[in-house]
């Protein structure tokens, strides 16, 4: 294959998967990457490896470059196998090497691989000098493990932080200006909203953080998607904007339904929220994919939850939402609960009382009605529609 290039003797040599559509759970309809650097110099070092399944693909990204033998450093900034689960294989054939992790990292290169690798441990604030090359390390636990750092190459201000501005995205090409930008971002904030969204204040700390060390990249690699080279700014932007949860007038209205009667309250609040201008997602949970329903709620300001009651209980669709979005902890959000019953209700209770355990602002009051919504009942649905939508446009 043609050597992709970052800069002068910085090379990609990762992989692309192409055909991989479920992510541990996260949806990924375009594919992945798992990108990792080789950096040339008076001293030789990899930054991350791949998944194992693709150790080969890395190999023979690297064998067209160099010999792996002459690889002094691997640096593992994440040890979350799709990133070092080739270590064992490609440590094989770089036998001169030693491993770079965070203390923590050492630990969990140990606890998944054994102890046989020779590992040093880096802080914040470390260097390693490569010759006319330095790379300088930044600890960044919960982005989104507890070993995970960032690599910030001098002095070409390149910053490889692993996990950190990736996205889902398998292409040939390799880098932002290369590829459609509606398609990029898209898949960018499904990233930030489905993995790193839980993590929003660490993430405006960390920003401040590195600015603060003088890291000022020109080029950001992360380990999974294409590179940002054209306009490094417009991510951390974004990942600002989604950190303190910077919404538009907005509303999700996620839900599902048995027999309709949830589906026609869902439809009436739309209404409602629509003819006050703002913005809806209508969004049933059985017909659209839950990591697109968590992207589109990651700049909403409102969302409005509606379940039938089975059991005495919730919907088993919302049950499943809310212990994946509660999980998330998505901030400074107005939350509104709706729902239908037959002979006893008891949904619209667990849903609200759920939120509120987890610090969710619920808004009152909530509506359920009986086995099938009269006109006065659609009524109320389309009037909580525009009551969400003056509270979201104060």
């Amino acid at each position: 294959m043609s050597k992709v290039t970052l800069a002068d003797n910085i090379y990609w040599v990762g992989a692309v998967d192409w055909n991989i559509r479920d992510f541990h759970g996260y949806t990924t309809r375009r594919g992945t990457t798992y990108n990792a650097y080789l950096i040339l110099d008076d001293k030789i070092a990899l930054i991350d490896t791949v998944r194992h399944k693709f150790s080969n693909d890395l190999l023979r990204n690297v064998c067209d470059i160099i010999s792996p033998e002459k690889v002094d450093y691997i640096v593992v900034n994440h040890v979350e196998m799709d990133h070092s689960s080739a270590l064992p294989l490609v440590k094989e054939y770089m036998k001169n090497a030693t491993v770079i992790a965070s203390p923590r990292g050492k630990e969990a290169i140990i606890q998944h691989y054994g102890d046989s690798f020779h590992i040093e441990t880096v802080k914040t604030g470390d260097q390693l000098k490569l010759g006319k090359r330095t790379l300088q390390f930044v600890e960044a636990p919960m982005l989104h493990w507890p070993d995970s750092m960032f690599t910030y190459v001098l002095p070409d201000k390149i910053l490889m932080p692993n996990d950190a501005f990736g996205q889902h995205l398998a292409t040939s090409q390799r880098f932002d200006d290369e590829v459609d930008e509606h398609v990029l971002m898209e898949e960018a904030a499904k990233y930030y909203a489905n993995i790193l969204m839980l993590f929003g204040s660490l993430i405006t700390r960390k920003i401040e953080e590195v600015g603060q060390l003088g890291v000022a990249p020109v080029m950001i690699a992360p380990s999974h998607g294409v590179i940002w080279r054209s306009n490094p700014a417009k991510i951390v932007n974004a990942y600002l904007d989604w950190s303190v949860c910077k919404a538009k007038r907005k509303i999700a209205i996620v839900y599902d339904t048995m027999w309709g009667s949830t589906d026609k309250m869902a439809k009436a609040i739309a209404e409602g929220a629509i003819s006050q201008g703002v913005d809806v997602k209508l969004l049933k949970l059985r017909a659209a994919d839950l990591t697109d329903i968590v992207t589109e709620i990651l700049d909403s300001k409102a969302v409005i939850v509606g379940s039938p009651t089975l059991n005495n209980q919730m919907f088993p669709t919302l049950s499943w939402f809310l212990t994946y979005i509660t999980g998330l902890k998505p901030k400074d959000k107005v939350w509104s609960f709706f729902g239908s019953y037959g002979w006893g209700g008891g949904a619209v209770r667990g849903m609200s009382e759920m939120a509120r355990k987890s610090g969710f602002e619920v808004h009152e009051p909530t509506i359920e009605v009986k086995y099938i919504p009269t006109a006065e009942d659609l009524k109320k649905c389309f009037e909580l529609g525009k009551q969400i939508a003056a509270e979201i446009n104060v």
